[in-house]
């Protein structure tokens, strides 16, 4: 069900004293140099869930958090993708057990957008590699001074550059390179080049070893191909795959009046879903996801007039959303303490809004059975907006980006917007 945008969000600002720290030895009982905060948990009341969720505020002015990951100790490591007093990630500490964020800790030098925890170490990205920290039991950070890098080298020419990873339970990191031209077009003309040969470096997943340091492409493999720009990845482990989010391109209509309306440019193409396998093709930048018609089109600079198909070796989407939405995390929920309709299935956080529907800045939910999705997708938390995207009241507050689940089944929420960290959690109500 669509839970309409209904009011401005309102909510008191968080205290949380932001500043660059000093490295430290996170199984130290207390980091030297820590800032201390006395910061509450806020209620985030205007965020617009299903009967039993609540939403509260942890922090704010958090720079430009992306994406986060949350350890099994509930220490909250956030990426931040603009260096925030020379910082790159904040660990955030509730230090005595009230619910509340009262330390941080800033540490890394490079600014990014990806991080994730799998088996011991903690992996995070720049714009063109990927780094690992050892991590103790706890999860927590041995040595923050002194990162390994296992992947260097990677394409950054400004447009779509951050380096979204996601990791498996077979030794494997995983990679986005998206690509810094939309289209893969001869200079100077609407026809695209055949091949195209943008491919050979960006515009889709490459595969590494996760404890091999120093690799570069020639090193790994690339995995998928054909995926423009993927903000939002995860490892499914009941299915041991993974899962992508592709952002859609754009301006059929600006380059193309004669096949597609302003309308069309509006609703066209879908932001798609892909379920990706060793060599898998999705199709970019030769075909694209009409989700209208329910097929892959072919892009009008390769000979596509808005009907006529292609791509029939590109793997087709396992689920499809409305165009400009901006997909930018999803996130396998495997906690118990939501109901159990979410088990197993996919939150993602979607960053920007769909015109044709005035919707958008929203977590969706995707049900999942069987590893594949079981039903439509459903907006469950809204409003992040803060204003009524069909008659806008004032400026967008804030736009979901990252998505964590904490050790007790909660959700986190980054905005990039205004640098705020949401929790999400769960209580049955009251008959």
């Amino acid at each position: 069900m669509m839970h309409p945008f209904l009011r401005t969000l309102s909510v008191a600002a968080a205290l949380v004293t932001v500043s660059g720290l000093a490295a430290y030895k996170s199984d130290d009982t207390t980091a030297p140099n820590a800032t201390k905060t006395t910061t509450g948990v806020i209620p985030a009341t205007d965020i617009k869930m299903p009967a039993g969720f609540s939403a509260t505020i942890l922090a704010e002015d958090l720079e430009t958090p992306r994406h986060l990951a949350v350890s099994k100790g509930g220490d909250i490591y956030v990426k931040i993708n603009k260096l925030k007093d020379g910082k790159a990630i904040y660990r955030l500490r509730d230090t005595n057990g009230d619910g509340a964020i009262d330390e941080k800790v800033g540490f890394g030098d490079y600014k990014g957008s990806g991080i994730f925890i799998r088996r011991g170490y903690l992996y995070a990205s720049s714009n063109t590699g990927v780094y690992r920290y050892k991590l103790n039991e706890k999860e927590e950070i041995i040595d923050v001074n002194n990162p390994e890098q296992i992947v260097k080298g990677l394409v950054s020419k400004g447009r779509d550059e951050a380096k979204n990873i996601a990791v498996d339970n077979n030794g494997y990191v995983y990679v986005n390179v998206g690509s810094y031209d939309e289209t893969c077009k001869e200079a100077g003309t609407n026809k695209g080049k055949m091949p195209c040969p943008l491919l050979d470096s960006v515009g889709g997943i490459w595969r590494f070893k996760a404890n091999q340091l120093n690799q570069q492409y020639s090193d790994g493999i690339r995995y998928a191909t054909g995926l423009k720009n993927v903000v939002g990845l995860d490892w499914n482990s009941s299915t041991n795959s993974l899962f992508v989010m592709m952002h859609g391109r754009g301006k059929f209509h600006d380059v193309f009046p004669q096949y597609y309306t302003p309308q069309d440019s509006e609703k066209l193409p879908a932001e798609t879903m892909y379920e990706v396998h060793e060599g898998d093709d999705a199709g970019w930048p030769y075909v694209y996801y009409d989700p209208f018609q329910k097929k892959k089109i072919l892009c009008p600079e390769y000979g596509g007039d808005g009907k006529k198909t292609g791509g029939e070796k590109a793997i087709n989407p396992v689920a499809d959303f409305p165009a400009h939405m901006g997909p930018n995390a999803v996130l396998f929920y495997t906690g118990k303490m939501f109901p159990a309709r979410y088990k197993n299935g996919a939150f993602i956080a979607f960053h920007g809004q769909a015109p044709s529907l005035k919707k958008g800045y929203m977590v969706a939910f995707v049900p999942f059975k069987n590893g594949k999705p079981s039903g439509p997708w459903e907006i469950f938390a809204d409003n992040f907006a803060g204003t009524d995207l069909a008659k806008p009241t004032g400026p967008i507050q804030h736009r979901p980006t990252g998505l964590a689940q904490g050790p007790d089944g909660s959700l986190y929420v980054t905005d990039d917007l205004n640098g705020t960290l949401y929790r999400i959690a769960y209580k049955a109500p009251k008959k």
